[in-house]
């Protein structure tokens, strides 16, 4: 919970240091006086959008700081798992906003991005105001009522996982059907293109060694002429092989009175051997090179065969037409597979849809129970709350499968006997809903174990006994390890609080300043005095405070 609260530089606020305390607090103060700025500045720790006006006029930076217990709250874990230090004892969130917009977030003294501030706030603090009143026309928060007190976290995480599996899988066959029908469209120009590429017989490497063979065959007659010279040279009579074979006699002659010239005769002799071989090869080809126009015609209308598949395909190589030959039969196996395919994936989604309903069936189930619940308690609640003739009713319906079941709740609301029930945002008051959101919130908070619940002005629209029992019952949520905090107008809820802040605005040199106490007993009454009889305190009020206060 809440235990410090440190504000410099922010709007109205020179600097505010000021310790809460367990229970039940109270927070009042004249209109306009700055009870929204302590407000807007815990926002801010909660992760609220900043702005650079926020900071006082002249300064720098503005800075909000709080500090925590939360050690009777198990959120070790959470911690853990951002890999933030962990004070169970003293956890500090802090933000600071540069006059420049630029605004940083910090838990622990770690900076942090802004989202996990917020992550960790929605943990630590509820902050109930006028606005929050409008969740009552939203179905999902009227579910997440339910849930709660239907404490059914296992199930509805059991469901969820069902429901993500349902969902994926539906998408799937709807992707598939999609995929299908889109081949069948272009069924027969595929049946065309399979057979185009597989009449053409593609072979590996063969473009290379087409262009290879009309290369040679386009310079045949230069190839012959220069392979016969070559020859000539080599093999003649006189040529050089024949020469080195010479040579070489003649060096092996003198081997035996001249030995130095052993090695040279020897590596002759291997020359002698290689470049005849060589000549015989040039000979060899010489008599297999002929210049064939039709061949070479053949070879030409062969490779522009393939360029023209290419080009059609956009691609470069034949390797890339076999690649697609190969994706566009599968495709074909595909489609003249299709309808097992498609009864295959529709028998995975109606199997899945059967866990999700079996699913959803338990959770309405518990649901159901909650309701009951729900209805008995919010009459008891409501009715010493100055509503002696409400109905409420949670009416459970049935929706499609979505991703927290099949139930779709309404709170239905009747202020009197004689008024059909309706939805509770449509006919109840403003002060109607301000009860029924706290008598809804005083059921929650004992679930969900929030450490610090601000109320807003929660007393909108009540007065006199009926803000008496108001206050009786957030008093009563105070009492159960956890922290609530009323800002209020009425003495009979001011009169309640264990602690007792007074917000006020006063001007001086700097400007206009707005300042937070905690009041004493004396001040106290005082502060109550003025809201039961305005600006001029009169005895009467005094001594009327005097009995509120004794009432706590």
């Amino acid at each position: 919970m809440l235990k410090q609260l440190y504000i410099k530089n922010y709007t109205l606020i020179n600097e505010l240091n000021i310790p809460f305390n367990p229970g039940f607090s109270v927070i009042t103060g004249e209109t306009g006086a700055g009870k929204s700025i302590i407000l807007g500045a815990i926002g801010l720790l909660l992760g609220n959008r900043a702005d650079s006006k926020q900071v006082k006029a002249g300064k720098d930076k503005c800075t909000i700081e709080a500090h925590f217990n939360l050690s009777n709250y198990n959120m070790e874990d959470f911690f853990l798992e951002k890999d933030i230090d962990y004070d169970a004892n003293d956890t500090i969130l802090r933000r600071e906003i540069s006059a420049n917009g630029k605004s940083r977030a910090f838990i622990n003294d770690t900076p942090m991005p802004l989202s996990t501030m917020r992550e960790l706030g929605e943990q630590l603090v509820d902050i109930h105001s006028q606005h929050q009143n409008l969740l009552l026309q939203k179905e999902d928060f009227q579910l997440s009522v339910v849930d709660i007190l239907a404490h059914d976290s296992a199930q509805l995480k059991n469901y969820q996982a069902s429901y993500k599996a349902y969902h994926k899988t539906l998408q799937e066959l709807g992707t598939l059907k999609e995929e299908i029908e889109k081949s069948r469209e272009n069924e027969e120009f595929l049946n065309f293109q399979v057979n185009e590429l597989e009449k053409a017989n593609l072979q590996a490497d063969e473009q290379e060694e087409l262009e290879q063979s009309i290369e040679t065959l386009s310079h045949a007659e230069e190839i012959k002429s220069s392979l016969f010279e070559a020859d000539n040279h080599l093999g003649a009579d006189d040529g050089a092989v024949q020469k080195i074979k010479a040579a070489t006699a003649r060096l092996h002659d003198i081997q035996h009175v001249y030995p130095d010239i052993a090695e040279l005769a020897n590596r002759l002799a291997s020359s002698y051997i290689e470049l005849k071989d060589i000549s015989q090869e040039i000979s060899s080809k010489l008599e297999n090179i002929d210049f064939d126009p039709k061949e070479l015609d053949t070879l030409n209308l062969r490779l522009d065969a393939i360029y023209s598949l290419e080009q059609k395909f956009h691609v470069s190589t034949e390797q890339e037409l076999v690649e697609i030959l190969a994706e566009l039969k599968t495709q074909q196996q595909h489609l003249n597979h299709s309808d097992e395919q498609l009864q295959a994936k529709q028998q995975e989604v109606d199997e899945l849809e059967r866990t999700c309903r079996q699913q959803a069936e338990k959770l309405t189930a518990l649901r159901k129970k909650a309701a009951v619940t729900l209805e008995k308690e919010m009459q008891q609640r409501l009715v010493p709350l100055g509503i002696p003739h409400v109905r409420f009713k949670v009416e459970l319906g049935t929706k499609p499968l979505s991703d927290n079941g099949i139930d779709k709740v309404s709170f239905l609301f009747s202020a009197n006997t004689s008024t059909a029930m309706q939805p509770v945002a449509l006919v109840a008051s403003g002060g109607e809903i301000a009860r029924v959101m706290l008598s809804l919130k005083a059921m929650i908070s004992g679930t969900v174990k929030l450490p610090t619940i601000i109320f807003d002005e929660i007393d909108t629209g009540v007065s006199g006994r009926v803000a008496e029992k108001m206050a009786q019952i957030m008093q009563e949520m105070g009492n159960h390890e956890r922290q609530v905090i009323s800002i209020t107008h009425l003495p009979q809820i001011a009169a309640l609080g264990s602690t007792h802040y007074k917000v006020s605005k006063a001007e001086t040199q700097e400007g206009t300043v707005s300042r937070m106490t905690m009041l004493t007993p004396a001040e106290r009454i005082d502060e109550i005095a003025q809201m039961l009889s305005g600006s001029d305190v009169t005895p009467a009020a005094i001594e009327n405070a005097k009995e509120l206060l004794k009432t706590k």
